[in-house]
C-alpha cells in the first residue's frame, strides 16, 4: 500500500481527499494534517510515501514546505493539490520536485488518475537495474504524469470554469446573476459552476442583504 498524508486546511475539501485516496487500489491515508505545523509532525512520528499537498495553508506557504521537506532529507514525493494557478508557484513546486500539479476543484477520476500514474512510476523506478537509453529514461519520467486533463462533472467545460473562477478571484464578491453577466452565460450555468466551487471548499457562500425579500447569495473566493 502507497501510504499518503493529506494535507489541506479546508475540512470539507480534506475529507473529501481522504476518501478519494482510499478509494484508489493500492493506496491508503495514513493521516490528514490541517497546518504545516501538523504535517511536519505528521511526518516525523508515520512513515509517508506521498504528500498531498495544498499550497495554501493558514500557517506556512506549501512552498516553504516542501523546501522543509527536503531539506530534512525525508524519502516522500509531494503531489500539489491546490487552487494556486500563478505560473511562478507552478515553476516553483516543480523546482521543489513535486510529482504533479492537480488544480482545484476536481473530481475523483482527476485524482484517481494520478494516483495511478504515480503507483506505476513508483513500480518502475522500484525495479532497480539500469535503463536502456534516454527513450526508457523519458518514458519513466514521464509516466508520472497523465496525458488527459482533469475531468469535470458531466456537463461543465473547462473553458467556462475558468471564467467563473477568473470572474469570482477578481471581484471581491459577486453573485450568480453578476457572474452570468461578466461571463456571457446564463444565471442557472453561472450558479451551478459556482455552487461546484462551494462545494469544493473554493469560495464561500455569504447571504447579501439589499432590497425587500430573500437574501441573494454572494460567493467570495477562500
Amino acid at each position: 500500500m502507497i501510504r499518503v498524508l493529506v494535507v489541506e486546511d479546508e475540512p470539507v475539501a480534506a475529507e473529501a481527499h481522504r476518501t478519494y485516496v482510499d478509494r484508489t487500489a493500492g493506496f491508503t491515508t495514513v493521516g490528514v494534517a490541517h497546518t504545516g505545523a501538523a504535517a511536519l509532525d505528521a511526518l516525523a512520528r508515520t512513515p509517508v510515501d506521498l504528500v498531498l499537498l495544498d499550497l495554501h495553508l493558514p500557517d506556512a506557504s506549501g512552498l516553504d514546505l516542501c523546501r522543509r521537506i527536503r531539506g530534512a532529507g525525508a524519502d516522500v514525493d509531494v503531489l500539489a493539490v491546490t487552487s494556486a494557478r500563478e505560473l511562478a508557484t507552478v515553476r516553483a513546486a516543480a523546482v521543489h520536485g513535486v510529482v504533479g500539479y492537480l488544480l482545484k476543484p476536481f473530481t475523483y477520476p482527476g485524482l484517481r488518475d494520478r494516483l495511478v500514474a504515480y503507483a506505476e512510476y513508483r513500480s518502475q523506478l522500484s525495479a532497480g537495474g539500469e535503463v536502456a537509453g534516454q527513450a526508457e529514461i523519458d518514458r519513466v519520467l514521464g509516466t508520472v504524469r497523465p496525458s488527459r486533463s482533469a475531468p469535470l462533472p458531466k456537463g461543465m467545460g473547462r473553458e467556462t470554469l475558468d471564467a467563473v473562477v477568473a470572474a469570482v478571484r477578481r471581484a471581491q464578491g459577486v453573485s450568480a446573476a453578476e457572474t452570468a453577466e461578466l461571463i456571457g452565460a446564463s444565471r442557472i450555468t453561472a450558479r451551478r459552476y459556482l455552487e461546484y466551487l462551494a462545494e469544493a471548499g473554493l469560495v464561500e457562500r455569504v447571504p447579501r442583504y439589499g432590497s425587500a425579500g430573500r437574501p441573494e447569495l454572494e460567493y467570495r473566493w477562500r
